[in-house]
């Protein structure tokens, strides 16, 4: 195998003081298959005074895809829709035109200790449906589909398919999300099942054909390569992500993603003069940044 891309991210703060690792976007790459953003946090015990929650905010042009590993989370957005997400689930919002969410803590956790971690991503949407209703998803664990080898691979299709399942989430564009657990050194080959592809472990070191990659380190993979993943001696879990490249590079600017300037200046003008649709019930929101023309 040639040498692989290793992007190593950066320390974020999300909030409460809840570290995140932004693994993309980064200067060695911006993407990878529609994948324009990954954010890791935790794994992390919060105090009960923590308030981790993150008020309403917008987005445009993009899909979000929460997955937790421990923990829970309560999204509400503006098309009404009230969700606990729990570990093993996928919650897939479409931002379209233009659509405010919230993450917040549950009643059942708040004011106790608790533990979070988990992955939010972003998909850039086509360009042909940076302007599309906003929708939303949710796929419960028990209906994520599942392949146990005779390796002990552990895998689970959380969007697009693979090894002959198919998720149920319906994505924008040609995407691949996987969750592979191994065990202790254990061996699992994986094919090159879409024309851009990259391994992250949140907590395992791994080796990727001869080559040892870090926990918290993502791994961009040789195009139509095959790689063999060998789990060390406690185990591996990893997420695989990838699918079509971009049709064309886009802008990111806040919570905002679009091949077109200006509709990232109006969506900026209209989150300053609050005429996005708010979730209903709330009525904090977190201001944003000023655009600069």
């Amino acid at each position: 195998m040639a040498d692989l891309l290793r992007i190593t991210g950066r320390q974020s703060d999300l909030a409460g003081g809840l570290k995140v690792n932004r693994v993309l976007p980064a200067a060695a790459r911006r993407a990878v298959g529609p994948f324009v953003f990954f954010d890791h946090f935790g794994p992390v015990e919060l105090a009960p005074e923590v308030d981790s929650d993150v008020g309403a905010h917008p987005h445009i042009g993009l899909a979000t895809v929460s997955y937790l590993f421990e923990g829970r989370l309560l999204h509400r957005d503006s098309l009404g829709t009230v969700q606990t997400i729990r570990p093993g689930a996928v919650n897939w919002m479409t931002a379209g035109r233009g659509i405010v969410h919230s993450e917040r803590v549950t009643d059942e956790e708040r004011g106790r200790r608790r533990r979070l971690h988990g992955l939010q991503l972003w998909v850039a949407l086509p360009p042909a449906l940076e302007e599309t209703a906003p929708g939303f998803q949710h796929v419960a664990a028990d209906d994520i589909p599942r392949q146990v080898q005779t390796s002990g691979a552990d895998i689970r299709v959380l969007v697009g398919q693979a090894f002959g399942l198919q998720s149920p989430v319906r994505p924008a564009s040609p995407t691949l999300y996987l969750d592979v657990r191994l065990p202790a050194g254990a061996q699992f080959d994986l094919p090159p099942l879409a024309r851009e592809m990259a391994l992250y472990s949140p907590e395992h070191d791994m080796e990727l054909d001869t080559q040892t990659v870090a926990a918290r380190e993502m791994a961009v993979l040789p195009p139509a390569t095959p790689t063999r993943v060998r789990a060390g001696a406690q185990g591996a879990r990893f997420v695989v992500i990838g699918g079509e490249p971009l049709a064309q590079p886009v802008r990111m600017w806040w919570n905002f993603v679009s091949t077109d300037r200006q509709r990232i200046a109006a969506a900026a003008r209209r989150w300053e003069e609050d005429r996005f649709e708010a979730i209903p019930g709330e009525t904090q929101r977190v201001p944003g940044p000023r655009w600069l023309d």
